[in-house]
């Protein structure tokens, strides 16, 4: 007897819990053999909501206490034994699992596309997409906005200091296929500003398109694709300004930030209404691959290993809206060593003060 096809498992990432809800029941309208498994913080943070439901009503509805404070982690520990459930029952075609909204869609992804091998819990499925649902009306404002996630009490607890734009961006970033509601001819600028920051090789459906269903379940998710999209070592290329006035610009040199006037220049460069993201390096840390992301008004970097073959260069990807790239250009500019002060090479600013250590951590003991 031929083994059966494993089960296609989409995963759905939104910042809206608006636009989640419309696209489960819309996956439940036009696939009913799909059952959807959703996943909620309780109110207070301490409690993880388990949702499972079918185009004839809830499945199951229990909240799983939290164990501990990584929300991720609990969403993964929930969801690999509830899929595995779902999959061996028989009774659907399809799975969808909903993130928490504003959940980061990646390492959820990646946790369980690692356990459908063969011999492991989830073998019965396969990761067939990632989606996320935006509505063009809202995109530009929750984008590149500067509401926080707890201002809209979407945050993960209280340390959780996300911007709704933050959240949002890696979504886009990471997505197979998104979903939008609108039509793009009501929301122009929106509808371009999509184009420019989602993925450049993901698939964009209008909402109600015949085949949405093919794009949610026909596919294989390829992680290490869809991981790559989201790497700020590769950056894509710049994007020709739209006639609705939205833009994308890179920034590339060879040569590192000064670390004093990066801080200085820090909100012309990343502040306001831009989306940007990308890499640097300064020269009190040469070796230090520093990553930048920002969006919504806020910037945030860090220290992502060493450069190890890579050449360091400092190159940032910005996207905005407007006439704001002539600023982001200056900034960046401003913000660079000039070849003066390269003149006489690293040496002598190896023992400096590191005045990034806040936000990249300590450097090592070799400089």
């Amino acid at each position: 007897m031929p083994e059966s096809s494993p089960t296609p498992l989409a995963v759905l990432a939104t910042v809206d819990p608006v636009r989640r809800d419309a696209a489960i029941m819309s996956t439940l309208l036009d696939h009913p053999r799909t059952v959807v498994l959703r996943h909620d913080l309780g109110e207070d943070a301490d409690g993880l909501h388990r949702l499972v439901m079918d185009a004839g009503g809830v499945v199951d509805d229990v909240v799983v206490p939290l164990e501990h404070s990584c929300v991720s982690c609990a969403i993964r520990e929930d969801a690999v034994p509830t899929l595995a459930r779902l999959a061996a029952d028989g009774r659907w075609d399809a799975v969808l699992l909903a993130l928490p909204v504003t959940a980061d869609s990646l390492p959820v992804t990646r946790a369980l596309a690692a356990r459908t091998e063969r011999g492991d819990l989830l073998e019965r499925l396969r990761v067939s997409s990632v989606v996320t649902s935006v509505d063009l009306e809202s995109l530009v404002d929750d984008l590149l906005g500067d509401d926080l996630l707890d201002e809209r009490g979407l945050g993960f607890g209280d340390e959780d200091r996300r911007s709704v734009g933050e959240a949002m961006a890696a979504q886009l970033a990471h997505a197979d296929v998104v979903q939008v509601s609108s039509r793009p001819v009501d929301h122009p600028v929106a509808s371009d500003l999509l184009d420019h920051v989602r993925a450049g090789d993901g698939t964009r459906s209008q909402e109600g398109d015949v085949g949405g269903g093919e794009l949610l379940f026909g596919s294989v998710h390829d992680v290490v694709r869809a991981e790559r999209r989201t790497d700020p070592r590769r950056v894509p290329s710049a994007r020709r300004r739209s006639r609705h006035g939205v833009w994308t610009i890179a920034l590339r040199t060879h040569r590192p930030f000064h670390p004093d006037r990066v801080l200085e220049h820090i909100e012309r460069l990343g502040g306001g209404r831009v989306r940007s993201r990308g890499v640097f390096w300064v020269p009190t840390r040469p070796d230090s691959l520093c990553g930048w992301e920002g969006s919504g008004g806020q910037v945030s970097i860090g220290d992502l290993g060493p450069w190890g073959l890579d050449a360091p260069r400092t190159e940032l990807l910005v996207t905005g809206v407007g006439d704001e790239d002539a600023r982001v250009r200056a900034a960046f500019t401003d913000a660079l060593l000039t070849q003066d002060e390269l003149a006489d090479g690293l040496a002598p600013w190896l023992g400096r003060e590191d005045v990034l250590a806040p936000w990249l951590g300590e450097r090592g003991a070799e400089y």
